[in-house]
C-alpha cells in the first residue's frame, strides 16, 4: 500500500477525488512545461487565453464546476470534505488554474447576502461568470482590524468610502471586490462592515501592481470619495467581521489540502528520482538520508490530511474552527515548505533549474505562510487561546 496517497471516506469524495486526479494528469499537467517556460522567461505566472478556455470547457464537460455550490445556483452542493480531496488533487500541478468558482468569498457570500446580493452577485458568481476579489490588509496595519484606517461614511443612499488597501489578488479579471471598511469607532473588529464594491465605480484606483515570489502578483488600491450604493453593504453593518472569518477560514482549509498536494508531487518527483539516480555505485533510494526525507514526507502528509478534514467536517457543521484552522495553516504550509526543499535538495544541481515545478512551489509555499494570517500570528492566537491570555 502506498501510504503517501490519500483515503477518502465516503464514496463520493473517492469518485470525486479520482475524477479531479484525471483532469489534473491528462489536462493541468501537459500545460506545466509551457507554463514554467513562460514565467521563467518573464511571461508571467499565466495560462494563455486559449489554454483558460479549453480548461474551463473541460471543467463543464467534466461536471467539474460548482462543486460547493448550492443547487439552487445550478452546484453539486458537496460538503467542504469533498472539496478538500479536489484541492488536494488540483494542488499536485503548478499551474494557475481554480475550478469555479473560487470557494473562500462563495460561503461568505452565501452566509450573509440579501436577496438582491444573490440575483445579481452571488448567482453570476456561483455559475462562474463572474470573479471577484477581497480587499482587507492596509499599508502599514497588514490585516489587523486594530490598524484598518480606510472608513466609510453614509450619504443618504450611498456609502462613501476613502482608504487604502494591499495585497490584493486577482483584481484586474475581478467583476467585483469584497471590501471591509470601519463604520464604526470599536478598536478591533467592531465596527467593520463589509461592502461589494463593482468594477469601475468612481473612485475605486489600481493604484500599483506588485510583484511578488512564486510568480504571483498583487495590487494596491486607492478609493477616494468611492460612492457605493447602500444596498452594497454585505451583511449586518458593522458586523463584517465574522462573515469575513468563515471566508478566511475556508481558505485555510483550501490553502491545506494544497499544500499536500504539492508535498505528494514533491515525494513522487523525488522517489522517481532515487530509485534511478546512483551516486558512487549506491542508489539515492538506498541512502538514509533520502529515506529520512521520504519518511518525514509521508508523516506530515498524514498528520495534515487528517486536520484537513477535521477542519472541513466542522466548517460544514458550522463549528468554531479558529484554533484548527490557526493549527492547520501553520503546519500545513511549514510542512509543504519542507518537503519541497529536501526534494529540490535531493534533485542537487536539476533541483534549482526553472525547468522543474518544484522551485516555483516552493516560493509558491512561502507566500503562504505569511497570507491568511503569517505563521507567528497564528501561533500566538493557538498560545493565547489555550493559556486564556487577555493580550
Amino acid at each position: 500500500m502506498d501510504h503517501s496517497q490519500p483515503y477518502a471516506a465516503s464514496e463520493e469524495t473517492r469518485m470525486l477525488r479520482d475524477l479531479v486526479a484525471k483532469f489534473v494528469e491528462r489536462d493541468l499537467m501537459p500545460l506545466e512545461p509551457a507554463v514554467l517556460k513562460r514565467e521563467a522567461q518573464g511571461g508571467g505566472y499565466k495560462l494563455s487565453e486559449e489554454e483558460e478556455k479549453h480548461l474551463l470547457a473541460r471543467c463543464r464537460e467534466l461536471g467539474l464546476w460548482g462543486l460547493d455550490v448550492p443547487e439552487e445556483f445550478g452546484g453539486a452542493n458537496l460538503p467542504l470534505l469533498s472539496l478538500a480531496a479536489a484541492e488536494e488533487e488540483m494542488g499536485r500541478a503548478c499551474v494557475p488554474f481554480v475550478i469555479p468558482p473560487d470557494s473562500p468569498n462563495l460561503h461568505m457570500m452565501l452566509s450573509v447576502a440579501s436577496t438582491v446580493q444573490r440575483a445579481k452577485y452571488l448567482m453570476p458568481y456561483a455559475k462562474g461568470e463572474q470573479r471577484s476579489a477581497m480587499a482587507i490588509s492596509e499599508p502599514g496595519a497588514g490585516g489587523d482590524p486594530a490598524g484598518m484606517t480606510t472608513r466609510a461614511a453614509r450619504d443618504g443612499d450611498h456609502w462613501v468610502i476613502n482608504g487604502r488597501k494591499i495585497w490584493v489578488s486577482n483584481v484586474p479579471r475581478a467583476d467585483f471586490i469584497i471590501l471591509m471598511a470601519r463604520t464604526g469607532d470599536g478598536k478591533r473588529q467592531e465596527g467593520v462592515t463589509a461592502f461589494i464594491v463593482e468594477k469601475g465605480t468612481p473612485g475605486f484606483i489600481i493604484e500599483r501592481a506588485i510583484p511578488m515570489i512564486g510568480g504571483r502578483t498583487t495590487y494596491e488600491l486607492v478609493f477616494e470619495d468611492c460612492r457605493v450604493p447602500a444596498e452594497n453593504v454585505l451583511g449586518e453593518l458593522g458586523r463584517g467581521y465574522a462573515p469575513m472569518q468563515l471566508r478566511l477560514n475556508v481558505r485555510r482549509m483550501q490553502i491545506g489540502a494544497r499544500c499536500i498536494g504539492m508535498a505528494r508531487r514533491a515525494l513522487e518527483m523525488m522517489t522517481e528520482h532515487a530509485q534511478n539516480r546512483v551516486t558512487w555505485g549506491v542508489r539515492l533510494a538506498d541512502r538514509q538520508a533520502i529515506q529520512w526525507f521520504a519518511a518525514e514526507a509521508v508523516m506530515e502528509m498524514h498528520a495534515c490530511r487528517l486536520m484537513v478534514n477535521d477542519l472541513a467536517a466542522k466548517l460544514d457543521a458550522g463549528a468554531d474552527v479558529r484554533m484548527e484552522a490557526s493549527i492547520l495553516k501553520v503546519r500545513a504550509t511549514e510542512m509543504a515548505q519542507s518537503v519541497l526543499d529536501n526534494a529540490m535538495q535531493a534533485f542537487g544541481a536539476m533541483g534549482m533549474t526553472k525547468e522543474l515545478p518544484l522551485q516555483l512551489m516552493h516560493q509558491q509555499v512561502r507566500v503562504m505562510r505569511v497570507y491568511e494570517g503569517p505563521s507567528e500570528v497564528h501561533r500566538s492566537a493557538i498560545g493565547r487561546r489555550t493559556l486564556g491570555s487577555k493580550v
